[in-house]
């Protein structure tokens, strides 16, 4: 996994780049990796117990924002926030394989949580730019046919 500041950084990237050139779709998903992330960051346990055991707290906010990617995917005209709401479910699901396997190395269990961000953001990037795209061929097509 990348460290704490590049991940910030890259969290920081996405979320610029969807609110500056997303709709409300890409909007409010770059806003639930953010409130998620800053969230995420308030309810860990500390550091030398970390991924130990089940992260109840991860797990609440890993599932709020699962329900917010659902929600989402539901009311959306596009596909992405389907793939988003995927890749969510099952950093959910690594909670629930702990549960199951108290035995398991943390560094799998954080790994298995935390793996699922990375094709979140590139789906939300994605998704922004195939959208960008759109409104620049739409806004060209009405400028040449008004």
């Amino acid at each position: 996994m990348l460290s704490p500041s590049a991940y910030w950084l890259l969290l920081l990237a996405m979320a610029a780049y969807a609110f500056g050139r997303g709709r409300i779709d890409e909007r409010l998903a770059a806003g639930i990796c953010v409130i998620g992330s800053m969230a995420t960051v308030i309810v860990s346990s500390p550091l030398n117990e970390k991924y130990s055991s089940v992260e109840t707290g991860v797990l609440i906010v890993d599932s709020l924002a699962l329900l917010g990617f659902v929600l989402l995917a539901l009311g959306s005209r596009r596909f992405w926030p389907l793939w988003v709401a995927g890749f969510q479910l099952t950093s959910v699901l690594s909670h629930f394989l702990k549960t199951l396997h108290w035995d398991m190395i943390p560094q799998v269990y954080a790994a298995a949580e935390r793996f699922w961000i990375y094709p979140i953001f590139l789906a939300i990037v994605v998704g922004t730019w195939r959208n960008h795209k759109r409104w620049l061929r739409d806004r060209e097509f009405t400028a040449t046919h008004a």
